[in-house]
């Protein structure tokens, strides 16, 4: 290992264990991992300390990072149940099937007038990589008591599910635009590549991990750890194979993760798994991690350069991506569902911008998209903003709306809100294996 490398290494290594000496301290103030993540990152790299250079080597960066989202995408897609998506009358699916074409196409949209140097292509791809939300940088928004089950569930599954169905989206805008390494196989190649191809390999790799492990455990045959670990590789496996034939490894974990998912609910022995035993607890907690991790390489990488070159262009779509943008297709999404303004304003402020979107980002830069240098400004200042804002306002936000539940539910009669819904404890996770 070279001097800096050893460097790099012990300033992450440090960082991390220090956030975790404090963990428990930071779970009760509005301060996120992600929060501290960046801003150390910020802190200890090329406009730092310099202490972090990876500008030399950003293969294991980029594995790291994409390890973290395949496995994300994975245990996300694996604890999706249909009952979920018909809870609360329809409310996740209105927001993923309305709400996020809608925000790809407002994004892309606010972009236009902003930024006239980029082509048609590069506004939607802009859309495309800020449309997904990641629930773990306002967490409290989404777990607190005080919100109503159906407002919870609903901002749950969405999280879980919208960048899978982002990358659809993501891959064919890439394609489209020329000089672009994606672009060189065509939008029908990279459609049946990265859509259809990658979605059978997922779907083959997933439902015959499950299937394998729920007989391997009917039999006792594999021990608790090891039953672990089958997680981690099964989403490996469909993630490595999918990419060795060019397709997306994003879209094989994901729908690995459904198909996984359901064949181990189609047997006994995993439906009557102890709640202590969730197969994916192992894969969680690592692709917690790393996702943390990857805040580090954001901040040092793409946000502490960019804060040296703002400008009121960036710093207003930023702005306005994290409320127009998000907030009108959620009013839209939900008409005629019964929701009061503060509950439409709430689910409306909270999609917050977080791995997905890192990882679009740095795979923009990789691939040599033509307008890479203001796209990646934008996308990090986004990211970073909803990073501050989302995790300061989490705690006071859930506690304001919940008084304005507590009451409104006691004086209006038929509150959509209250609506009895039964939380199932495989949903889509919230990043409650995540670090805080």
């Amino acid at each position: 290992m070279s001097g800096g490398s050893a460097w790099t290494g012990a300033a992450v290594a440090a960082v991390t264990a220090g956030y975790a000496l404090f963990s428990r301290r930071l779970s009760s103030t509005p301060v996120s991992a992600p929060m501290v993540f960046t801003a150390f990152g910020v802190a200890i790299g090329p406009v730092g300390l310099d202490v972090l250079d990876l500008g030399h080597d950003t293969g294991p960066v980029m594995t790291l990072i994409e390890a973290a989202l395949a496995l994300l995408l994975f245990t996300d897609a694996m604890t999706v149940r249909q009952r979920a998506l018909r809870a609360s009358g329809f409310l996740p699916l209105r927001l993923l099937v309305i709400g996020l074409p809608l925000s790809i196409a407002a994004g892309a949209l606010l972009a236009w007038p902003l930024f006239p140097s980029l082509t048609l292509w590069e506004f939607a791809l802009l859309g495309a990589v800020l449309a997904p939300t990641d629930a773990a940088l306002g967490k409290t928004a989404s777990s607190s008591p005080r919100v109503p089950a159906l407002v919870r569930q609903g901002l749950n599954v969405e999280s879980g599910l919208n960048d899978g169905l982002a990358l659809p989206f993501f891959l064919m805008f890439l394609a489209a635009i020329p000089g672009t390494l994606a672009s060189e196989e065509g939008a029908d190649g990279v459609f049946w590549r990265a859509v259809v191809l990658s979605t059978a390999v997922g779907l083959a790799f997933g439902w015959s991990g499950g299937w394998l492990l729920t007989h391997a455990r009917a039999r006792n045959w594999v021990t608790g750890e090891w039953r672990q670990v089958v997680v981690l590789a099964v989403a490996f496996c469909a993630y490595s194979v999918a990419t060795g034939v060019d397709g997306s490894g994003f879209i094989a974990t994901w729908m690995g993760g459904f198909a996984f998912g359901a064949a181990l609910r189609a047997g006994k022995p995993a439906a009557e798994a102890p709640a202590n035993e969730r197969p994916a607890d192992l894969a969680e907690y690592v692709g917690g991690l790393l996702g943390t991790l990857s805040f580090l390489v954001f901040g040092a990488v793409l946000l502490g350069p960019v804060l040296e070159h703002l400008n009121w262009r960036i710093i207003l779509y930023a702005v306005l991506s994290l409320t127009v943008v998000r907030m009108l297709p959620v009013a839209l999404a939900l008409l005629g569902t019964g929701m009061r303004p503060p509950t439409l304003a709430y689910v409306g402020w909270f999609g917050p911008r977080g791995l997905a979107s890192v990882v679009f980002g740095l795979l923009i830069v990789e691939d040599h998209v033509p307008g890479i240098e203001l796209l990646g400004q934008v996308i990090a200042v986004t990211i970073g903003l909803s990073i501050l804002l989302h995790g300061m306002s989490a705690h006071y936000f859930a506690n304001l709306y919940g008084s304005w539940y507590d009451g409104a539910k006691t004086t209006v009669p038929g509150l959509r809100e209250a609506q009895d819904t039964t939380e199932d404890a495989a949903t889509p996770h919230t990043g409650s294996r995540r670090l805080r």
